[in-house]
């Protein structure tokens, strides 16, 4: 075993993978469920798709569950996207499905990878490219202990015809819009709302209304619709996750052909 071809082999191949991922159809900040889901989808029709999740794991708030009970709640529509990926599901009641949140989560990366997605891990969104056309073309990237460490090192650019906030309950992206351009977003106020308290009712139905076109080139997926546009919360039932992913990559399918 030589050490430093086991570590030629990681630089090499990861760079590679990194530079191609520098100009792609569609970037997507976070790697949680609706993020993972919107690539699947995307890289499915082939287009180049490259997803950046800030930690070290994928999933976001998916592999915990609900309240670190590795289980998640579907619906019947959230069932059958689950089914797509090969997951395991369990009838509770009517209506009501159980998964493993480990299993799901996993199945998502998997099949998203397999698809031709490629994911980052580890790469914060600082920034966001908008020029003359006043439309998102890219995202700025830096590592996340950059970030983590307060250093003051300058970040990296990709360029992409769409991007996708999946940034989760933060609204990254969004909120780098409203700070650096001002109220413009496509919401009541032109600002990122917030998310309201605990209603899973609504915030399930909501959060499939909610995936949108905010801003020119940029579109809202899972909770970052909900946070952006000021609905509930949902807790662990994820089935309105994944259907806001699917049609974020509707959305953004529809962009990318008008481009």
């Amino acid at each position: 075993m030589d050490e430093v071809i086991i570590s030629q082999a990681i630089i090499e191949s990861y760079m590679k993978e990194l530079v191609k991922a520098t100009d792609v159809d569609v970037a997507i900040g976070g790697a949680g469920p609706s993020g993972l889901t919107t690539a699947y989808f995307l890289a499915k029709e082939g287009f180049r798709v490259a997803v950046f999740e800030r930690q070290l794991r994928v999933g976001g708030g998916m592999p915990g569950g609900g309240m670190m009970f590795n289980r998640i709640v579907v619906e019947e529509e959230g069932k059958q996207i689950l089914d797509e990926f090969g997951v395991s599901t369990q009838q509770y009641s009517k209506g009501y499905y159980v998964a493993d949140s480990l299993e799901a989560i996993s199945a998502l990366c998997f099949k998203a990878i397999k698809a031709g997605a490629r994911v980052f891990n580890l790469i914060s969104v600082e920034d966001v490219m908008v020029k003359e056309n006043e439309r998102v073309s890219g995202l700025v990237l830096n590592w996340s202990a950059v970030d983590w460490a307060k250093l003051h090192v300058d970040p990296l650019t990709v360029r992409c015809r769409v991007a996708v906030d999946a940034t989760g309950h933060d609204a990254e992206i969004c909120r780098i819009v409203v700070r650096k351009l001002g109220p413009k977003l496509r919401t009541k106020t032109g600002e990122v709302i917030g998310e309201k308290p605990m209603w899973a009712e609504k915030g399930e139905r909501d959060i499939v209304e909610n995936t949108r076109e905010v801003y020119p080139g940029l579109v809202v997926a899972g909770m970052t619709a909900n946070a952006v546009f000021g609905s509930p919360r949902m807790g662990a039932i994820f089935g309105g996750m994944l259907l806001s992913g699917k049609k974020a990559a509707q959305v953004a399918s529809e962009l990318l052909a008008q481009a």
